[in-house]
C-alpha cells in the first residue's frame, strides 16, 4: 500500500506522543495536533486530561482502552469515513507499544486512511540510550506473560540472541522478574531505568546478581535493559544457500537476504552471490 502525500487532504489520524514523566517533553508539533483533531482517543481520559489542561487543549477526549478497544476503535473508522481526523494518546509515551493503540492504526491502514506518527517520548529508547548497552541491535520484549512458565519460556526463546534485551516491569514484579532473569538467560549486564523523567529518575546499572541483592523501591515503573547474549553463533551445520533460504523463508528479499549472510560469514556479497545462484 503506497501512503498519500501531505498535499492530498484526507481524513488523518494521528499518534501523538506524550511525555513519559517530564511535561517539559511535549512537543510543539504534538500540542499543535492535539489542538487541531476533530477528536482525541486517550487510554485513560483522567491522566490525559491532566496533560490537556496543562497545555489548554480543549479537544472532546474519547476513553480508548483494552476493554472497549474493538467498539471504539469502529468508532474511530466511521469518524475518519465522516471527514473527521483524530488523534490517539497513550497514558505515557509512544501509543501502540505497550497499549491497544496498535488495533486503531492496524485498521485505520486497512481502510486506506492516512496515518501520520507524531514522534516524541519512549521509556524503552530513553531506558536503551541511557544503559551504556550496546543499542545496536535491540529488541524490545515489552511486558512479560503474568505466568512464571510463560515469561520464562519467552525469555529462553530470546537467551541466545545477540541483540539487547529491553522489557518493562511494574515494581511489584520487579524481584520476581529479575529471578526469572538469571535463571533463564544467566548472569548479565543490566540497567534498570526508574521513573524515567521524573523528579526521583533513578538508574542502576549493574549485573543480574547483584542486581538481586539490592532493596528495590515498590514504586514507579521500570525498565529492565539486558546485555544480549555473548555466546558466538556458529552457521557451520548450513551451507551458504541454506542459510540465505534461511532468512528468505522469515520474510526477507533475496537481495537483504544475501547481503546478511555476507555480514554474518564475514564474506563478499559476490561469493554469496555466485554460490547461491548456482544451487
Amino acid at each position: 500500500m503506497i501512503q498519500r502525500s501531505f498535499k492530498e487532504k484526507k481524513p488523518t489520524i494521528y499518534i501523538v506522543s506524550t511525555p513519559i514523566g517530564n511535561l517539559s517533553d511535549m512537543t510543539y508539533r504534538a500540542v499543535e495536533i492535539l489542538n487541531q483533531v476533530d477528536f482525541i482517543f486517550a487510554e485513560d481520559t483522567r491522566n490525559s486530561g491532566v496533560l490537556l489542561k496543562h497545555f489548554n487543549i480543549k479537544t472532546q477526549m474519547i476513553s480508548y482502552h483494552e476493554f472497549n478497544k474493538e467498539e471504539k476503535s469502529e468508532e474511530a473508522i466511521r469518524m475518519l469515513e465522516n471527514g473527521k481526523d483524530i488523534a490517539v494518546i497513550t497514558d505515557a509515551g509512544t501509543p501502540g507499544i505497550s497499549d491497544p493503540g496498535y488495533l486503531l492504526i492496524q485498521k485505520a491502514i486497512l481502510h486506506g486512511f492516512y496515518v501520520v506518527p507524531i514522534p516524541g517520548a519512549s521509556a524503552s529508547l530513553t531506558a536503551l540510550v541511557g544503559s551504556g548497552l550496546s543499542m545496536q541491535p535491540h529488541l524490545f520484549i515489552g511486558f512479560l506473560p503474568r505466568k512464571k512458565n510463560e515469561a520464562k519460556l519467552l525469555l529462553e526463546t530470546y537467551s541466545k540472541q545477540q541483540a539487547t534485551l529491553i522489557i518493562y516491569e511494574s515494581p511489584m514484579r520487579i524481584e520476581n522478574t529479575l529471578k526469572l532473569l538469571e535463571s533463564s538467560l544467566g548472569n548479565r549486564r543490566i540497567a534498570i531505568a526508574r521513573e524515567l523523567t521524573k523528579t526521583f529518575e533513578t538508574w542502576i546499572r549493574t549485573t543480574i546478581l547483584e542486581a538481586l541483592e539490592m532493596e528495590h523501591i515498590k514504586k514507579g515503573e521500570y525498565v529492565i535493559v539486558i546485555e544480549g547474549s555473548r555466546e558466538k553463533i556458529s552457521y557451520d551445520h548450513l551451507s551458504i544457500n541454506e542459510h540465505v533460504q534461511s532468512f528468505i523463508d522469515e520474510g526477507m528479499n533475496e537481495k537483504d537476504a544475501m547481503k546478511k549472510v555476507a555480514q554474518l560469514r564475514k564474506i563478499t556479497k559476490s561469493d554469496v552471490y555466485k554460490s547461491f545462484k548456482i544451487k
